[in-house]
Order: structure tokens, then sequence, then C-alpha cells
């Protein structure tokens, strides 16, 4: 029973992963007071093009393909196609000043038929899947600990059994939290998006602290696209996969209370929950009911960060909102 509990943690740690990724780059993005409905979008546009960076420099190299070279490469490829399409968003709403809500979900639908459009196509030419080779795969899937490690007794798999992009998303998670709190700059993105005329006429540039938050958070939301596709759904590209992963990533920011820290824990539980159905059985439940218990559990959270009046757990006060200055 306690093996199999352990097991259980440690795939929802590996399955919530995309989220932790998705969730932090929107928490970065919200914080400048930019709300990006687009995180579905960039996180299929991250998902085709890492693949497809990771996919091409195989072919390319051969033999003398490098693992390592290949996780940078498709963590490149992916940063730059939801940093990209963030740039876009950051343009229409920023400087054309845009309704944010539309702009969100019209990002969407074009980065969702972006990574189609790139996964169908890869598809195509190579005349069947799209997917590395089993040893590629393991670069990725795999963990990057010593068999020692690993082994050792409820600390090997609950510390040192997970592949290289669970690190790196703890790592980036809590830098994001200490930036954000210990530093000048994330600081002065906090003002930003609590109060952009207050900040500016402190000297501090709005519409610079917007732009770099919402394409950098745009970028890491898309790394989340790629670790889905290289390590859930085994380096191979599929095209429905990524449905619903992003609204989800949306939910958990509320979950998480607009706090990079909270994603590692936020983002364990709803891995946990997502893969649920695979773990627990009971008579009377079907299966599928268990697939929807990470968005109920979003909602019931939704309703009582709404209730509460504690201002450390509500959105930034300008989130949503554009800033024109000559109203300032």
């Amino acid at each position: 029973m306690f093996a199999k509990l352990l097991a259980w943690i440690t795939a929802g740690v590996v399955s919530g992963t995309p989220l932790l990724f998705g969730t932090s780059g929107e928490i970065l993005t919200e914080k400048s007071g930019n709300l990006n409905l687009g995180v579905e979008g960039m996180m299929y546009m991250g998902g085709a093009f890492g693949l497809a960076g990771a996919f091409y420099y195989e072919q390319a190299a051969g033999e003398n393909a490098n693992g390592i070279v290949a996780v940078v490469i498709a963590l490149l490829c992916a940063f730059l196609a939801g940093a990209f399409g963030a740039l876009i968003f950051s343009f229409v709403t920023i400087t054309l000043r845009a309704n944010q809500n539309v702009t969100g979900l019209a990002l969407t639908i074009l980065g969702t038929g972006v990574g189609q459009f790139v996964g169908e196509y890869m598809r195509i030419n190579v005349g069947g899947y799209v997917a590395l080779s089993n040893e590629m795969k393991g670069v990725f899937s795999n963990s990057p600990w010593p068999a020692a490690l690993r082994e050792l007794p409820v600390v090997g798999p609950l510390l040192f059994n997970y592949n290289v992009f669970v690190y790196i998303g703890i790592v980036m998670a809590i830098a994001m939290a200490v930036w954000m709190k210990k530093t000048r700059a994330g600081m002065n993105l906090r003002a930003v998006g609590e109060s952009p005329s207050t900040a500016d006429a402190a000297g501090i540039n709005v519409i610079r602290y917007r732009y770099l938050a919402t394409t950098i958070g745009g970028g890491i939301s898309a790394i989340g696209g790629m670790v889905y596709i290289m390590t859930t759904a085994g380096c191979v590209w599929n095209h429905t996969g990524l449905s619903g992963v992003g609204w989800l990533a949306v939910a958990l920011v509320i979950f998480c209370l607009w706090k990079p820290a909270n994603t590692l824990w936020g983002a364990a539980l709803f891995g946990v929950l997502t893969i649920m159905y695979l773990w627990v059985s009971i008579p009377f439940i079907p299966r599928q009911l268990y697939k929807i218990l990470p968005y109920v559990v979003a909602i019931v959270v939704l309703v009582l960060v709404s209730m509460r009046q504690k201002r450390e757990n509500q959105p930034p006060a300008a989130l949503g909102t554009n800033y024109f200055r000559e109203e300032r």
C-alpha cells in the first residue's frame, strides 16, 4: 500500500511539472497587471516547436547527437515560440491597448493552430509519427541522478527519481519567488501590477516592465507544453494531448494565490489529482469523474479566494486593466 502511494505521488509530481512551468509563467505575467488567457496556445506552440527542435537536431546529428544539447535546444525553441506569442499579445494590449481578455482568447486560438500546423507538418514530412529515438527519449524522461541515489529506500523515489525538468522547475519557482520579494526589480514589477500610475510617478517604466514580464512569462509557460510532449506524451507529437492543460495552469494561478513558491506544491497536487483515475478505483464511481477533480478544486478555491478579504491573497489590483498614461 505504501509503495503504491509513493509511486502515485512521484508520478503526480512528474505529471504536474508542465503545470509548474505554465503557472509560473502566467504568475510572472499577471504580477505586471497583464492577464494573458493565451496560455493554452503558448503551451501548444512550445510543445510543437520544442519537439521540432530536438527532432531535427537528432536527425541532423545522427549518431553524434548529444542528449544535453537536445534538451537545451528543446528548451530554447519552446521558450522562443511562447515568447513570440506573448510579444504579440503585449504589442496588441500594451501598445495598441486592446482588450486583454479578447486578445488572450485570440492568442489561444492562434497558438493552438500554429502548434497543430507545425506538428502535422512534421508528421506529414516524415510520413508517420514524429518521435525521438529511444535513447534520446531516455534523456528527456529518465532521472539524471546516479542509480545509487535513485535506489535509496523512500528517499530515492521521493527526491531523485524525476526527470531533469522537475529540478529545473523547482529552481525556477524558488528563484522567481526570491526575485519578486527581495530584489528592486521584483518589487518594481509588483508595484506596476498593483498601481501602474503610482509606479509611473515614481519613475518606474511601466511599459518596459509589462513587456518584459509578459514576454518572459509566455516563454516560461510554453516550456510547460514542451515538457508535456517530451515526458507525458513520450516525445511523440500528440495533437490532442495538450488540450485543457493551459486552462488548468490559468486556474492554478488562482489556487496558488499568485505566489510562485506555492506552485511547487500546487502543481504537484494538481498532478496527483490529474492521474488519480489511474491509481484509485471505486466501483460505483466512473473513472471519468476523477478527471474533472482538478477543475472542481480550482472552482472551489476561486470561490473561497473571492470570499476572503486578505489583500495578500488577492490578485494584483490592476490585473487586466490597460494603462493610459495620459489619465494618470
